[in-house]
C-alpha cells in the first residue's frame, strides 16, 4: 500500500526552513514558500538563512513568519562560520520542537546534515542518489533539470502539496514597501527622473568574474540612450560604485550614477519605473523578474537553464562568456524597447537562448 504523502500525514503546525543563500537564491525560493503557505495557511513558517535575510523574511511576511540567523558551517562558503554561537543556535532549535524541517538548500550532501541537527519531528528535502521514504523522512532525488523555481516547487509538491503549487504558481515576486519609497525619495537619486523614460544598467556582481565589461554596458548605454531617446541609469552597492563610474567614464552621454548606500528595496523602486534592465547573471535579474520589468541579462558562468527567469521572453538571456556579442544583447535590447519579436535565437529544451 502506497504511502500517504508527508503533509498530508503530519498536517504540521510548525515547519522550519533552511536556505543560506544570497538574494537571487532566494528569490527563486519564494514560489516554493508561497506552495508551502498556500498549503499550510496555519502553520507557523520559520526560516533560517544567511543574517542578511532577516530582510528577505520582513519584505515576505505573507510566507515566512520568522527568521533566525545561520552562525554558518566550514563546508558552506557563503559565510565565515560563528564558532560559538553553534551550540546555542542548535540547542535553541531543538528545544522549539518543531513538526517539520524543510531544506531547500540544494542537493543535500552538506545542508542535510545541518537540517537534521535542527531536532524536528520530521525532515524532508533533497539528496543525491535514489530517493529516501520513510515515516519520518522524505528526501526526493535531486533534479538535475529545470530552472531553479522549478526545482524547489517540485519537492514541495511530492511532498504532497500539488494543489498548492498549482495554485501558487511559478511567478517571482518582490513587493515594495512605503518604506522602499520613502527611502528612495530622501536618497535623491531618482529627482529628475520620468516614470518610462530611463533605462537601467546595472554593471556588477557579487562575483566581479562574472561582470560584462563597463566599455560594453556604456557603448551599449550611449546607443539606447540616442535611439529612444531615455535616460541611462547606473544602479549598483556602495560597493559596486568603481563599476559604474567606469561605465560612465566610457560613456559620450551623461548618465544618472545611482549607486549609493540605499536598500535593496529602495533599488527596486527605482528599477520599478523603467523601461529596461541591462545587467549581468545576479540578483537584480531576480529583482527584475520580481517587478515584470524587462531585461537584458548577461551570463557567462552560471548554469542558464538553471538561473535564466523563467519567463525568457520578457527577459532575454545571452550567453557571452568572452564578452563578444554586444550586437546580441543591443539587439534584445532594441527588441524589448521597441516591443518587436526577436530575429535570431537558438532553444535549449522548450526555452529560447541567445
Amino acid at each position: 500500500m502506497s504511502r500517504r504523502p508527508l503533509l498530508h500525514r503530519l498536517d504540521p503546525a510548525s515547519v522550519i526552513v533552511f536556505r543560506a543563500l544570497q538574494l537571487g537564491d532566494m528569490l527563486c525560493a519564494v514560489p516554493a514558500l508561497r506552495a508551502l503557505r498556500t498549503a499550510l495557511p496555519q502553520a507557523h513558517i520559520t526560516l533560517v538563512g544567511l543574517p542578511w535575510a532577516q530582510q528577505f523574511a520582513d519584505r515576505f511576511k505573507a510566507y515566512v513568519d520568522e527568521f533566525i540567523a545561520f552562525p554558518g558551517h566550514p563546508l558552506l562558503p557563503e559565510q565565515p562560520v560563528r564558532h560559538e554561537e553553534l551550540t546555542g543556535f542548535y540547542t535553541g532549535l531543538c528545544q522549539r520542537r518543531f513538526d517539520l524541517a524543510l531544506q531547500l538548500h540544494g542537493s543535500g550532501e552538506v545542508s542535510n546534515d545541518i537540517v537534521s541537527g535542527f531536532g524536528a519531528g520530521a525532515m524532508a528535502g533533497f539528496c543525491r542518489g535514489d530517493a529516501v521514504v520513510r515515516e519520518r523522512m522524505v528526501l526526493s532525488t535531486y533534479p538535475e533539470t529545470g530552472t531553479e523555481p522549478e526545482r524547489l516547487l517540485l519537492l514541495v509538491e511530492q511532498l504532497g502539496a500539488g494543489a498548492a503549487t498549482a495554485e501558487a504558481g511559478t511567478q517571482l515576486e518582490f513587493p515594495l514597501s512605503r518604506q522602499d519609497e520613502d527611502e528612495l525619495a530622501a536618497s535623491g537619486v531618482a529627482r529628475g527622473l520620468e516614470p518610462g523614460r530611463y533605462i537601467c544598467i546595472h554593471p556588477g556582481a557579487r562575483q566581479r568574474d562574472k561582470c560584462w565589461p563597463p566599455r560594453h554596458f556604456a557603448e551599449l548605454g550611449d546607443r539606447l540612450a540616442s535611439e529612444f531617446d531615455v535616460k541611462v541609469v547606473l544602479t549598483g552597492s556602495a560597493q559596486e560604485a568603481d563599476l559604474t563610474a567606469a561605465v560612465a567614464q566610457h560613456m559620450q552621454q551623461t548618465p544618472v550614477d545611482a549607486a549609493a548606500p540605499i536598500s535593496i528595496g529602495a533599488m527596486a523602486a527605482l528599477m520599478r519605473d523603467a523601461r529596461l534592465l541591462l545587467c549581468n547573471d545576479t540578483g537584480v535579474s531576480h529583482i527584475a523578474a520580481g517587478l515584470k520589468l524587462k531585461s537584458v541579462v548577461i551570463f557567462s558562468k552560471a548554469d542558464i537553464a538553471r538561473w535564466a527567469p523563467l519567463d525568457r521572453h520578457t527577459h532575454r538571456c545571452i550567453w557571452d562568456p568572452g564578452a563578444e556579442r554586444a550586437s546580441v544583447v543591443l539587439q534584445h535590447a532594441r527588441a524589448l524597447l521597441s516591443g518587436t519579436a526577436p530575429s535570431r535565437q537558438r532553444t535549449v529544451g522548450m526555452w529560447p537562448y541567445w
